[in-house]
């Protein structure tokens, strides 16, 4: 069953529902202000909604609250604005490529690595990143600005968890692939699967053991330096360009 969050992304707060309205190539679903909203800023909403001829509906805080799921920092506007490459993975699943490179997201909590990671994977083409419901934080504010507005616009897979989402794509065929540090092959050097899950763990705990155990083989990144490990985000564009590089190259 589609999640109403697989295809809207909620925007919330002042300056971030005005940065929304400007861009005219985001849609908009719903824009709620409180009663008590008031202000320059309010005012500025309001205006660039008639602009785009929105309908801006003056809601209590509670509701306005209800929309955006942060009631202490949405300043009382919260509006979805629609993602047009969001949807459910198993949607997804009914017609898959030949050929797919995607992400997963196995408890990336923060919201700036979950951004960037949008990003990277967004401009080096990959076909999507896994992002599920439990376990990683919502494509609001604090992503989106990570993602420098790309999240509105990236290709989002929504899934229930990480572990249902490792086994529908085993079941389809695809190879999933965990980055480790302690791995015997090389990224560059490794196979490249026509179907591939490239699968990040969490910043603290790595792959959860659940989603470990699904995994068809591990790589690692070569370092020099001493240097043990890579920031999640900044590992996810070494391999998302990595899989840029090799596709080019056929």
């Amino acid at each position: 069953m589609t999640h109403p969050r697989d295809r809207f992304i909620t925007v919330y707060g002042r300056k971030p529902a005005l940065e929304a309205l400007a861009d005219e190539t985001v849609g908009v679903d719903k824009l709620w202000i409180a009663h008590s909203a008031r202000g320059g800023q309010i005012d500025a909403i309001l205006a660039a909604a008639r602009a785009r001829g929105i309908r801006a509906e003056r809601k209590s805080p509670r509701d306005v609250t209800r929309l955006s799921r942060n009631g202490r920092q949405d300043q009382g506007v919260a509006l979805d604005v629609v993602a047009p490459r969001m949807q459910a993975l198993e949607s997804w699943l009914d017609a898959i490529p030949e050929v797919a490179q995607l992400m997963l997201l196995d408890g990336v909590t923060t919201p700036g690595n979950v951004g960037m990671i949008l990003r990277v994977a967004t401009a080096a083409g990959l076909d999507g990143v896994v992002l599920p419901r439990a376990g990683s934080p919502e494509v609001g504010p604090l992503v989106i600005k990570a993602s420098a507005g790309v999240a509105l616009r990236a290709p989002i897979l929504r899934t229930p968890s990480a572990p249902a989402a490792a086994e529908a794509l085993g079941a389809a065929g695809f190879a999933l692939i965990g980055l480790a540090a302690t791995a015997a092959d090389d990224l560059y050097r490794t196979p490249l699967p026509a179907r591939a899950v490239w699968v990040l763990g969490g910043e603290a705990s790595g792959h959860s053991p659940a989603v470990e155990a699904l995994l068809d083989r591990r790589v690692r990144i070569p370092m020099r330096g001493e240097v043990e490990s890579l920031n999640v985000a900044t590992a996810a564009a070494v391999v998302a360009f990595e899989v840029q590089r090799r596709a080019l190259s056929n």
